[in-house]
């Protein structure tokens, strides 16, 4: 693979330099960070595309891994979901057509049962996050230590956030999902009050409905089910320093950074998917952050250069980091807090 190259700067004194090589796959990552901020100033190798787990690192990676494989396959189901809006339209306009009442409704039924695989792929991301959480903060080593030490867990991570990315951009361009889910919930409420019981209650029944209901309601649903995981797994771990996790988040963030703004990085990239993956995982790593600090990413405290970060974004082609600017807007939780910067809330406008 590529060669391991060693930065040592002190250019930037609020955030550790470092960088990180995706040439050759999208897992190409290469890291090498000087991290002024932290007390041993460790530098270490990361390799996201050769990382194998360590005899202490193979149960949690292979219980992350056989959730893992089934991401490709979520992702190309949600992309193919076109949808039933023509037959719910048709159906509505003429409600006395016993046949297109019908036909709504067969269009509909596998779509619900579609998106049940998503919900229930959620829940199991977030086990697969707490799980990782968990191995990548807990004493006696530092989240630096940890990262270096377990690469293979470390790599897990950055593809849950980049899955989580991906799923969400499809989720947002596609208003058909939740306009199913809606002529769904209303048939089945109709159907109840006539005291009519369908097959599909079966599969999908009251109460996975309205958890599916609450999931699909927000705009980015992946990442805040991360978000709320990430939330979870601080407030239960409460004799582990929230540090612990804060700073495992913010240096990933910096990571991504510096490579996308620095050309002599960006130059050794060959994919622009290359590009989409440090985006996305910025992003993810930034959000959890500010779930979980107290005072949150976009404070002048932060260790995460928010400005920096959104200047990143905004200079790719608007259309390939929208979605991510709106996971930025609408997903984080301190940005409208009033210690944010009002240069840094004008930039997200």
């Amino acid at each position: 693979m590529g060669n391991l190259l060693k930065v040592l700067t002190r250019e930037i004194e609020n955030y550790p330099h470092f960088f990180l090589d995706f040439e050759r796959t999208k897992w190409d990552l290469l890291k090498v960070l000087t991290c002024t901020e932290l007390d041993q100033g460790p530098n270490f190798f990361l390799d996201f595309e050769n990382a194998q787990p360590t005899d202490g690192e193979r149960e949690v990676w292979n219980q992350i891994s056989a959730v893992l494989q089934d991401s490709e396959s979520m992702l190309a189901d949600l992309q193919a979901y076109k949808g039933a809006g023509q037959e719910i339209r048709d159906a509505i306009q003429n409600p006395n057509d016993i046949q297109l009442q019908e036909k709504a409704w067969n269009s509909v039924c596998p779509l619900v049962v579609r998106l049940k695989r998503f919900y229930e792929f959620s829940l199991r991301l977030e086990k697969a996050l707490q799980s990782l959480l968990e191995s990548l903060t807990c004493p006696p080593y530092t989240p630096t230590q940890h990262l270096e030490r377990e690469q293979a867990l470390a790599k897990e991570f950055a593809e849950i956030l980049h899955f989580t990315l991906r799923f969400d951009e499809l989720k947002m361009r596609n208003p058909a999902i939740q306009n199913d889910f809606s002529y769904y919930r209303r048939t089945i409420s109709r159907n109840r009050i006539n005291n009519m019981h369908l097959d599909i209650e079966n599969e999908v029944n009251n109460e996975m409905a309205n958890r599916m209901s609450l999931f699909y309601a927000e705009a980015t649903p992946m990442l805040k089910t991360l978000s709320n995981a990430t939330t979870h797994f601080v407030s239960e771990n409460k004799t582990l320093p929230i540090e612990n996790t804060t700073d495992c988040l913010s240096t990933m963030a910096s990571v991504c950074k510096v490579m996308l703004e620095t050309p002599e990085y960006r130059s050794r990239f060959t994919s622009e998917e290359t590009l989409m993956f440090c985006m996305r995982v910025m992003v993810g790593v930034i959000i959890l952050y500010d779930h979980v600090h107290p005072v949150g990413a976009f404070s002048k405290t932060s260790k995460i250069d928010m400005k920096g970060c959104i200047k990143v974004l905004k200079e790719q082609p608007p259309d390939s980091v929208e979605g991510l600017l709106n996971a930025l807007r609408f997903t984080t939780k301190h940005l409208n807090d009033e210690s944010t910067s009002k240069q840094i809330r004008a930039m997200l406008q």
